[in-house]
C-alpha cells in the first residue's frame, strides 16, 4: 500500500487528528516528488537484512543510522520535543526517516504554501529535501519508531520559519525555478 497524503484543513484542533479538508483532497505521489519528497515502501520487519534499504543507503551515501521511539514512555521530555517537532522549520540537509513501527504525520509546504499531510506507517521511508518547510507529529496512536539516516555525522539543527535567506532554502526555491520557470515564494 502506498503512502497517503492530502491537503490539510486550516483547523487548530489537535494536530494528531488527520485534518482532512471537506471534501478530501488527496495528493498523489508524483505531486510529492515535484516538491522533492521521495518515497519507498520497504519491509520494516527485516530492516537489518533488507537489500533495498542497503542499496538506498549506499546510493545516497547514508552512512549513519539510529533508531528513535517517540512515545510518552520512551522519549525524555516528550511534550517539549513533540512541540519542537511540530514547529515549522527547515534543515540544511535532507531529512530521512524510515518508519519501523507505529505511525505519524510529516507535514510539508507546497509551492503555494499549503500544508500537505503525509501519513507514514510501518514500512514507509521518506526523504524530505533540504530547505523544505515541514513539521512532524504523532497521530492518535501516540507511537512511532523511526530509523533516522544521515550522510556523515548526524546534524539535528532545525531552523524555524522564516528562513528565506538560509542557503538551503534558497537552493530549494531555485530548484523550482529551474523546473517550472517560476520562483517559489513564501507567504
Amino acid at each position: 500500500m502506498a503512502i497517503e497524503a492530502w491537503f490539510m484543513d486550516e483547523s487548530d484542533e489537535d494536530p494528531r487528528l488527520p485534518h482532512h479538508r471537506n471534501p478530501k483532497e488527496l495528493v498523489p505521489l508524483d505531486h510529492l516528488a515535484e516538491l522533492g519528497v521521495l518515497y519507498w515502501r520497504l519491509n520494516p520487519k527485516d530492516y537489518e537484512n533488507d537489500q533495498q534499504l542497503r542499496n538506498i543507503r549506499e546510493t545516497r551515501g547514508y552512512n549513519y543510522m539510529d533508531l528513535l521511539d517517540i512515545c510518552p514512555e520512551k522519549l525524555e521530555n516528550y511534550e517539549e520535543k513533540l512541540k519542537n517537532f511540530y514547529t515549522e522549520h527547515i534543515h540544511a540537509d535532507e531529512e530521512i526517516r524510515y518508519c519501523l513501527e507505529g505511525s505519524g504525520y510529516f507535514d510539508v509546504r507546497d509551492k503555494n504554501d499549503r500544508w500537505i499531510r503525509i501519513w507514514i506507517k510501518a514500512g514507509d521511508l521518506i526523504i524530505l529535501p533540504a530547505g523544505i518547510y515541514h513539521r512532524f507529529t504523532l497521530d492518535t496512536s501516540n507511537y512511532v519508531k523511526l530509523m533516522r539516516l544521515f550522510m556523515g555525522e548526524p546534524v539535528w539543527i532545525s531552523y524555524n520559519r522564516p528562513q528565506e535567506d538560509h542557503p538551503a532554502r534558497k537552493e530549494y526555491i531555485e530548484s523550482f525555478t529551474k523546473k517550472v520557470g517560476v520562483a517559489l515564494e513564501a507567504h
